[in-house]
């Protein structure tokens, strides 16, 4: 990469810098991120919220944890789907529906009073309206850049996400905590509502045009890379869901502790991120990435105190992003781009069935066990991650930045 005019032999950090804000700086870039973003925020809240809010009505987390569960079992359920029925109806209309009817299951969720397997119905209405924002973001950022600069901006826009998970356990924790857990939904409730209709009224999304899927679905998860990437999120996953039960059990269900220690371990994730992120991939790469993260579950059973506890979250933490960027490389690897939509909802659906599971099973061995139940539950699901990803190290594709260029350039 060569020097800018007037300035001479720039650092490699300074360029890296100016290559992302040339990035944001192109029509339509900032907007379109900044407001999938907003849409996007519930998503590092209403886990806990729900959790919170749930714990406090039953006085259980095992209460809780099918709650969760039955939210993440919805999502997962309707990834694949909505992400397809976007090329049939239309992205806008699609988008408007679905934020409409999520944002209504999670209000009734807040407000209403009902029975356990009526907080388990709308929660499962609430995964299943989840507005399919990221599918639709992946399309129009091909319109934005040349597809040469595409890695870099989904590399930005993955380094973006952790404000989610940074902020977004933070906020739900004071508010719940400050004022109440029923407030704290309703703030769920808003911004979904508000950062939808931002997305969804951007001038970008109205010009693109999701072709309608023509493959069987569900039959490019019998690539190797894909199954290996969607077994491995799912289990990396499950271990987190695990451990932010555990993180809100220890410290309380309206602690703002809670929300510190999670935000720490988003912050460890995207400092692993950009420190790992341009390494080399090789077969051991993913497993030794998710050795990390085992190691930093396996610590907090043992550990108590905020800060002890925050230090487990920032090992844990710090191998997570770098696991997923090696899982969503295979995909990018194994698929051609008119298979990778539908590719990258299945990883998601098997994140989901991770976080369902993990955060189910963690909860009753809570209430069994204490707080290092949850971490337990954590600990084990995480080593399972690490000797999955051992035994199918060989199915990482070998694919070339030039086999993807081409096939960018052959599907137009």
């Amino acid at each position: 990469m060569g020097t800018r005019p007037g300035r001479s032999c720039p650092s490699e950090a300074w360029r890296v810098s100016d290559s992302y804000l040339n990035l944001l700086r192109a029509p339509g870039v900032a907007r379109v991120m900044a407001s999938q973003l907003v849409a996007r925020f519930p998503t590092g809240m209403l886990a806990l919220g729900i959790l919170i809010h749930i714990e406090t009505v039953f006085g259980s987390y095992g209460a809780a944890g099918v709650v969760l569960a039955a939210m993440s079992v919805g999502q997962a359920l309707a990834g694949p789907v909505t992400s397809r029925m976007m090329g049939r109806f239309g992205a806008r209309r699609v988008l408007v529906v679905t934020t409409v009817l999520c944002a209504g299951s999670m209000a009734v969720v807040a407000l209403a009073p009902m029975q356990l397997w009526g907080f388990v119905v709308f929660a499962l209405l609430t995964g299943l309206s989840s507005p399919p924002v990221q599918p639709a973001v992946r399309t129009i950022y091909p319109r934005l850049v040349d597809v040469g600069k595409l890695p870099r901006l989904f590399s930005l826009d993955a380094s973006a996400q952790e404000i989610i998970w940074v902020a977004g356990p933070l906020v739900i924790t004071v508010v719940s905590r400050e004022i109440s857990p029923v407030v704290g939904l309703l703030v769920c409730v808003a911004v979904t509502l508000a950062g939808g209709a931002w997305f969804i009224t951007s001038k970008e999304l109205g010009t693109v045009r999701i072709a309608r899927s023509e493959t069987r679905l569900g039959a490019v998860l019998l690539k190797p890379g894909v199954m290996l990437a969607t077994v491995t999120g799912l289990l990396l996953i499950g271990a987190g869901a695990a451990v932010e039960v555990g993180v809100v059990a220890r410290f309380g269900e309206g602690g703002l502790q809670a929300g510190v220690v999670l935000a720490l371990a988003a912050v460890a994730s995207l400092a692993g991120g950009l420190t790992l992120g341009h390494l080399p991939l090789t077969d051991w790469t993913l497993t030794r990435r998710l050795a990390v993260v085992a190691v930093g579950t396996f610590l907090a059973i043992y550990v108590s105190g905020v800060w002890w506890t925050g230090l487990a979250m920032v090992v844990f933490g710090f191998g997570i992003a770098p696991a997923l960027a090696v899982m969503y490389t295979m995909v990018s690897d194994s698929t051609d781009f008119s298979e990778s939509a539908e590719a990258y909802g299945w990883i998601g659906t098997g994140q989901l069935v991770g976080a369902a599971v993990g955060s189910a099973i963690a909860g009753f061995m809570i209430d069994a066990n204490g707080p290092a139940g949850g971490f337990a539950v954590a600990a084990v699901v995480a080593a399972l991650a690490v000797v999955a990803a051992a035994l199918l190290r060989h199915a990482r594709p070998k694919r070339t930045g030039a086999d993807l260029l081409a096939d960018a350039v052959s599907e137009g």
